[in-house]
């Protein structure tokens, strides 16, 4: 199935409109109050709002009619971008705690892992990285679009009502940061505990010795281990057990603020060092998580991205706390990369599924997770072919396994990656109250934007080929997932569309894999948007092709008697103008510099023709 970005996107943000908007306004869901949910149901909107310039809102005058059309629920062009803001206020006051700081409940997505236990009510209201880092981006998202949007609008009512969201979304956007630097954690353990030898097992691979392991581990991760030592300090305090090079570690993110996360604070010349904002109390065990890592670097990359840095976005103490967070992507990127391709000729990725150390879990889910670390690091380095094409294999893979690419078997435990989805235990979480656990679903639409990101960055046509063939058979199988009817009709997710053998649907829409379908249809626009990958031979092709019409038309122009305005004048004039925009494009489009050269020597065999006819009456 050919992924159409544009016809996609208008066709969710329709569905989005008619289930979320009533006469113009926001309608919030009745299941329970997440600010996970309700911060990805409007990413849905706010997201390819900014990042697409087709599907702009911010200025009415410029909004498109298709896009108009897909949001008539929202009102008229004048009034959706007002309809945003209202909902975009809604959300800063719904998340507000009673000491006025924001809040970042996971909700009603936190479960106990025991059915028979209810879930606190303070347990509901803690902190998650999810929120953390869905927030960065939403407030992103709104920052920019308040800064044009307040500059067009003449209500006064909506001119108070924008102020009062900047600074909200400020505020928000700030605590958000402050939420991962706090969530950020380093787990140092030994060689000789379990945790130590799982982790050996997975990069010796069953070929090298334990102790083999740990002198390659030392020596690979000796600066790395120093960076983080001596550097990461805000937020986070580090073992010094880092420091003994016998020991080995995990870096990346907790589930939420970790337990005895010291505050984060700014300087101050009169009072000395002042916490930023009101920061509560971790309960989170001090280990990462592979699904929280990687959800966390999403919305730190967003920091960094050119439209932030452009329309200067941030302010002064969210840029100290920004280069915080970078530092902290970068040292995560480049551990996890390492240790997904520890052994050059097989890496331990390529040995699927990937098992965590900490606990006794194995998936594919967690295989994705590292492969999304290594994308990041690939992206980001420019790595050559050979490795993204072993990454395209595990890619792959993973489709196969997952039953996306490959056919669902009798009693096949490949269905829990999609229903009821992995199941996380949140470690900490225990201190108040039951053991809370967090599913995730997304594993398909996960798959989807690691492999878009890919082919965007992708230097051969075989290795984007591939790609694009992955991600339209993923993007087949998602779309085949939407709700056929009734409430959040042509919504996600209905796995038993797909897998008939799953449980019924039941309980809220997963404005999740929603948000993740968004997203991956804002990565299929750049990819798109950009030029498409040259082929040398075809490069090779264009330029031989070139070289001979230049001659073939320079022999014309040689040897046709041309009158001034003539029929022939004008065809020589229009030659000439195919062959000059041939050259301009040969670089970068050599097929469509062929497309024009074949034309124009197909026209010139023509003319040569007609002449040598010509010829041959004048000798009769």
């Amino acid at each position: 199935m050919e992924i159409k970005p544009r016809v996609h996107l208008l066709e969710i943000w329709e569905a989005i409109a008619r289930h979320s908007f009533d006469g113009g306004r926001w309608i919030w869901e009745d299941w329970g109050v997440s600010s996970v949910a309700d911060a990805e149901r409007l990413l849905c909107l706010m997201y390819p709002a900014t990042e697409i310039p087709e599907f702009r809102l911010d200025e009415p005058d410029t909004t498109q009619r298709d896009v108009q059309r897909a949001l008539r629920p929202a009102g008229g062009r004048t009034e959706i971008p007002a309809a945003l803001v209202a909902a975009l206020t809604e959300f800063m006051r719904r998340h507000t705690a009673a000491d006025g700081s924001p809040a970042f409940g996971g909700g009603y997505y936190f479960t106990a892992q025991d059915e028979q236990s209810e879930v606190a009510a303070e347990q509901r209201e803690l902190g998650v990285v999810d929120s953390f880092s869905m927030s960065v981006t939403l407030c992103l998202a709104t920052l920019g679009f308040l800064d044009k949007f307040a500059g067009v609008t003449v209500r006064s009512d909506v001119r108070e009502t924008v102020a009062e969201l900047r600074k909200a979304t400020s505020e928000r956007l700030t605590a958000a940061m402050v939420g991962l630097l706090r969530s950020f954690t380093v787990n140092v353990f030994d060689a000789d505990t379990t945790q130590g030898r799982r982790l050996a097992r997975t990069l010796g691979q069953r070929r090298l010795s334990e102790r083999a392991v740990l002198q390659q581990f030392q020596e690979r991760f000796k600066t790395l281990r120093a960076t983080i030592a001596n550097r990461i300090t805000l937020g986070v305090d580090v073992a010094d057990g880092l420091k003994d090079q016998s020991m080995m570690f995990e870096c990346g993110w907790a589930w939420g603020v970790v337990k005895d996360a010291p505050p984060v604070t700014r300087a101050d010349q009169d009072a000395g060092s002042q916490n930023i904002g009101i920061q509560a109390d971790g309960v989170a065990d001090p280990v990462p998580y592979l699904y929280f890592t990687v959800v966390a670097l999403d919305g730190i990359q967003d920091l960094s991205s050119d439209r932030t840095l452009t329309l200067g976005l941030l302010n002064e103490e969210q840029q100290m706390l920004a280069e915080a967070l970078r530092l902290r992507w970068t040292v995560t990127r480049q551990y996890w990369s390492d240790i997904a391709r520890f052994s050059a000729d097989r890496w331990p990725l390529e040995d699927i599924p990937w098992r965590v150390t900490n606990q006794k879990l194995e998936s594919e889910y967690f295989s994705l997770s590292v492969a999304s670390l290594v994308v990041h690091d690939l992206v980001r380095s420019r790595a050559g072919d050979e490795e993204l094409a072993r990454t395209v294999d595990i890619m792959e893979r993973l489709a196969e396994r997952g039953r996306i690419t490959s056919p669902l078997t009798r009693n096949d435990p490949a269905l829990e990656l999609h229903s009821p989805g992995v199941v996380l235990p949140l470690q900490g979480s225990e201190r108040l109250g039951p053991l809370l656990q967090w599913t995730v679903t997304d594993f398909s639409a996960h798959l989807l934007k690691r492999t878009v990101q890919l082919a965007e960055f992708a230097r051969s046509t075989d290795t984007q080929d591939r790609l694009l063939k992955l991600a339209e058979d993923t993007f087949e199988h998602l779309w085949e997932r939407r709700i056929e009817d009734g409430e959040g009709a042509d919504l996600w997710d209905d796995a038993q569309a797909v897998f008939p053998t799953a449980p019924k649907r039941e309980g809220p829409l997963s404005w999740s894999m929603t948000e993740r379908l968004t997203e991956c249809m804002v990565a299929a626009y750049n990819f798109y948007a950009r030029e498409p990958v040259r082929s040398p031979e075809l490069g090779a092709f264009a330029t031989a092709l070139l070289s001979e019409a230049t001659h073939r038309f320079g022999k014309e122009q040689m040897q046709s008697a041309v009158v001034a305005d003539s029929d022939l004048a004008k065809s020589l004039r229009k030659i000439e103008i195919r062959l000059r925009r041939a050259g301009e494009l040969v670089g970068n489009q050599p097929g469509t510099a062929s497309a024009l050269v074949l034309s124009v020597l197909e026209e010139l065999d023509t003319l040569a023709q007609a002449r040598g006819a010509a010829a041959g009456e004048v000798r009769r």
